[in-house]
């Protein structure tokens, strides 16, 4: 897989801490704005990058580059995925995966017909842990009460509040706490049980934008409770209940370093399966033998869970009255 980067922020740089440990990637081509060009020359040095673009749609044209992975703001997702098809390119995005749920239908709808994979970068689909997570939950018997709680500080929340609005939290950048932390939640919820029966959010708005909030979900037989916050911190406790037992993750659910299950009556078992790597590794090694072996019904599994995610932070933030410059386009 020769690979083009189309951003170079921080999860940009994480992705390039372990991209040459992975066989059969080899990144050929990064791209940012004209303002992040010294940053570009860098990291091309440091990583030995063969080229680099001050203009995404120059990395597109690079007959080199055979898929691209976006890592850009939130808004600019959709444009840049559409026209990375036109190139005719295969596509790896960041998270969330569109600012709506119309751009993601059309979106998969247009590589459909070009024959082109998608994928989304969420780690938790992914991670060691996560998945063995998954296996575990039958022994907990009926599932009764869950509770996901992603809630971090925010390091622009300060500036935010003195008017100077970072791209997180901005309206036209589809920022917002439920977008950028609680989609963790949500996602690995619906990874977990499938498409929820109903769904609730109620957030903290400040200048128009939620900086944190509470999703339910409803199973009917159970409830889900998707916390996320930039303005406050919490411990990241994250647990499952059932009547038979409990499973408790003391980590963020995109990191999912490890997690702990008790049987009623019985005492903790903790579990780590996760090799000392970064938490984007595992989903670039899965990434790479799709894409290579065109796993279509891998594609059509994942693309699934990212639709639902994004009806349900769609019915979320909509009823909840957030609203995206991205929502009255068509």
């Amino acid at each position: 897989m020769k690979l083009g980067i189309i951003g170079a922020g921080m999860i940009a740089q994480e992705v390039l801490t372990f991209i040459g440990e992975i066989e059969n990637i080899e990144v050929v081509a990064i791209s940012a704005t004209p303002r992040s060009e010294d940053k570009l020359k860098d990291l091309s040095e440091k990583y030995g990058i063969g080229k680099y673009y001050t203009a995404y749609e120059e990395l597109l044209a690079n007959p080199e580059v055979e898929v691209v992975y976006v890592a850009l703001p939130n808004n600019l997702h959709y444009e840049v995925m559409d026209k990375a098809l036109d190139a005719g390119k295969d596509i790896i995005c960041e998270k969330p995966f569109t600012a709506n749920v119309n751009q993601a239908l059309k979106i998969f709808k247009k590589a459909e017909a070009k024959g082109k994979i998608i994928l989304e970068a969420m780690s938790n689909r992914f991670i060691p842990n996560a998945i063995r997570v998954k296996d575990e939950i039958s022994k907990l018997g009926k599932i009764k009460i869950v509770s996901f709680n992603y809630s971090q500080y925010s390091s622009r929340y300060d500036r935010f509040k003195a008017g100077d609005i970072a791209p997180a939290f901005s309206l036209e950048n589809a920022g917002g706490a439920l977008m950028d932390l609680n989609i963790y939640n949500i996602d690995y919820a619906i990874n977990l049980f499938a498409r929820p029966k109903d769904v609730r959010y109620f957030p903290n708005i400040e200048k128009s934008i939620d900086t944190s909030g509470v999703c339910l979900l409803d199973y009917e037989d159970f409830k889900v409770v998707c916390i996320g916050a930039k303005d406050s911190s919490a411990s990241l406790t994250n647990t499952i209940q059932g009547e038979e037992g409990t499973i408790e993750i003391p980590d963020a659910l995109n990191s999912f370093g490890s997690y702990r299950i008790k049987k009623n009556g019985g005492v903790y078992e903790e579990i780590n399966e996760n090799k000392d790597k970064s938490r984007l590794y595992y989903e670039f090694v899965a990434f790479e033998k799709i894409i290579r072996e065109r796993d279509m019904e891998r594609v059509e599994k994942l693309k699934e869970i990212t639709l639902i995610t994004a009806e349900t932070l769609n019915q979320a933030r909509i009823e909840a009255g957030i609203f995206f410059p991205a929502d009255s386009s068509h």
